[in-house]
């Protein structure tokens, strides 16, 4: 009803309600619509002629088919020195093989002018394709621009130094560099930068992958390098906050020169590098996840005195190695995590497992809480890690155990072995026990 009156639907129909909305709200409703779409909006009436020259985010995609690439080339550039917006928040560039390097060149450039903020650049093809090449002239002289994200069938050929002065966040998936100098170039022309991710399947084009910014503050590295002995990567951020390093059978080494601000660190799967240097530098943590790396040595008379929160995963062989080892140089660990990842070799349930000679002062003192994700009830040796943290633990005030489904078989047996669990004399008086399936 309007004024008291039916509408026909007729009425309904033609009446253009959306026209009437704020412009702050039509640009988001643009902005959440493919570019080539929302552009067509133009035709629709005088109040929508202009209107998509202000949406701050754009997204552009080339077609597959070469021959449409000079029309969209054009229609871009178009649409790029017609955009009005103050600043320009977003623009995403998909491509594929045969795109002209000029074109590109020109398109972040006019993105410069209209000083974005965030530059995602992803090129496609298979592993045929020639790379699209990218020469530090593209990213020189910017002071807007804060993040930048490049993905796959990209070469960054860097022979000299490149200029991104607001540059905080940096994202590499599968990008490949003529060489180790183009690493250094790239990196160090980003004074602000504090986010850096970088994501490798391929270790062929750089051997070794310095990272020296003084800026950084959060460095994830996933090497998924198949081959081993190819390479590996130098860390220098006495800045950096949080680090999470996935290693695979390719990744050589991994030496963290300098690191003294780190307050969390995430590493796995790289139990196989030959590294003597990363359990060293972890020690000024507070929160710490190993999947239980036992072929790195351990360090010599290094405690991790700020230590408050571990997460062991159990996956490992003899896992409760690395366990003992940690809760001895913890004196301030209040939670101990242990994750179980279902893939343990099978057949070393008879293995025991060899506590601490002495009850380690962080069970005496401090821990509080004890989760185990994954706890194989079935297993000696976890059965044990589990009694001996219940009997020595003074002031544990919770107990959780997540096991997995099983059939209505081992169901009863299940039962048997955690209601023996539940029995064990436990040294705090005040700990909650919590059993459940995940």
């Amino acid at each position: 009803k309007t004024d008291g009156l039916n509408l026909s639907i007729q009425d309904a129909v033609k009446e253009d309600r959306i026209s009437e909305l704020p412009e702050d709200l039509l640009l988001q409703i643009l902005s959440d619509i493919p570019t080539e779409n929302f552009i067509a909006t133009s035709v629709l009436s005088k109040r929508w002629r202009s209107l998509w020259k202000m949406v701050p985010n754009l997204t552009f995609d080339f077609t597959f088919d070469p021959k449409y690439h000079q029309t969209f080339s054009e229609n871009l550039y178009r649409s790029l020195t017609s955009h009005e917006a103050p600043v320009l928040e977003s623009l995403q560039l998909n491509f594929t093989r045969g795109i002209d390097g000029l074109n590109i060149g020109m398109w972040i450039a006019t993105a410069y002018v209209r000083h974005v903020r965030k530059l995602v650049l992803v090129s496609f093809g298979d592993v045929r394709d020639k790379r699209a090449r990218f020469r530090s002239a593209l990213f020189n002289f910017n002071d807007t621009l804060e993040i930048l994200e490049i993905q796959d069938y990209i070469l960054l050929d860097l022979p000299s130094p490149v200029c991104l002065k607001s540059l905080r966040e940096l994202r590499l998936y599968e990008v490949h560099f003529k060489d180790e100098a183009s690493v250094c170039n790239l990196l160090c022309g980003c004074p602000s930068l504090e986010d850096l991710y970088v994501h490798r399947e391929s270790n062929v084009d750089v051997e070794t992958f310095t990272i020296v910014v003084p800026s950084l503050q959060r460095l994830t590295i996933y090497d998924f390098c198949i081959g081993g002995g190819k390479g590996g990567y130098v860390i220098n951020a006495p800045s950096l906050k949080y680090l999470n390093i996935v290693g695979f059978e390719g990744l050589d080494f991994c030496l963290i020169e300098n690191a003294p601000e780190l307050v969390e660190a995430e590493i796995s799967d790289v139990s196989h590098i030959a590294n003597e240097n990363i359990l060293e530098s972890l020690t000024s943590v507070k929160r710490l996840s190993l999947e239980s790396p036992i072929k790195i040595k351990f360090p010599t008379g290094k405690v991790f005195d700020q230590l408050v929160y571990l997460d062991v995963l159990t996956k490992e062989r003899e896992w409760w190695n690395l366990l003992s080892r940690m809760l001895e140089s913890s004196p301030k660990l209040q939670i101990l995590k242990l994750t179980g990842l279902s893939c343990i070799e099978k057949g070393l349930d008879g293995q025991n497992w060899n506590p601490p000679k002495c009850v380690p002062e962080c069970l005496l003192f401090h821990l509080e809480k004890f989760l185990w994700t994954g706890y194989e009830w079935q297993r000696r040796d976890e059965k044990e890690v589990a009694t001996y943290i219940l009997e020595n633990a003074r002031l544990l005030k919770k107990a959780t155990f997540s096991t997995k489904r099983i059939d209505l078989e081992n169901l009863e047996k299940r039962r048997e072995m955690l209601n023996e669990l539940a029995s064990v004399a436990r040294a705090s008086d005040s700990c909650h026990l919590v059993f459940h399936s995940i």
